[in-house]
């Protein structure tokens, strides 16, 4: 049964609000997507705060104009899962990249990140990158290595101290 007018407004309005507060997204063109896929998909992505949709172009490209993305319509050819990351501008893509290893049915279109367009290979690489959380853990390790050493230093000056007080008390037999 055909959509009406107001709820494909309706349709449009929802995903403007979500294009509005989304950190990146990532378009996908699918083929042979079966309901298995679909629900395997939604459930990895709500672990990573990722929200998949399925929506009709025209209404997908109309809610991207409606907030200021200049797509071409035929950047987005063939049936296009959309992801949007709301949380990490990586987990978008890397759920996307990892879930399309197993499927060659699934091909990476291009996506949003920063307010702009990106083409695919964009995405596969933003892919590889390590998340929010690995990226912070590198650099409390970075900043705390120089630390950490620095202690160590001073314990070793402390314990060949302990160490000569100890061959002296040895010699002298007490």
């Amino acid at each position: 049964m055909p959509k009406t007018r107001a709820q494909k407004s309706e349709i449009i309005d929802e995903l403007a609000d979500k294009l509005a507060h989304i950190k990146s997204a990532v378009f996908t063109k699918v083929s042979g997507y079966t309901m298995e896929d679909a629900n395997s998909l939604r459930e990895k992505g709500r672990a990573v705060g990722v929200e998949v949709i399925v929506a009709k172009k025209t209404l997908l490209v109309r809610a991207l104009e409606n907030n200021g993305f200049k797509i071409d319509r035929k950047d987005l050819e063939g049936s296009i899962l959309t992801t949007f990351g709301f949380n990490d501008e990586v987990a978008a893509a890397k759920l996307i990249a990892d879930f399309a290893k197993e499927r060659e049915q699934m091909v990476i279109v291009g996506g949003i990140l920063e307010g702009a367009f990106v083409g695919s290979s964009a995405i596969k690489q933003l892919a590889t990158l390590p998340s929010k959380e690995q990226l912070l853990a590198q650099l409390v390790r970075t900043i705390n290595g120089p630390l950490s050493g620095f202690v160590q230093v001073l314990a070793g000056n402390l314990r060949n101290f302990v160490s000569v007080l100890n061959a002296i008390k040895d010699t002298k037999g007490v």
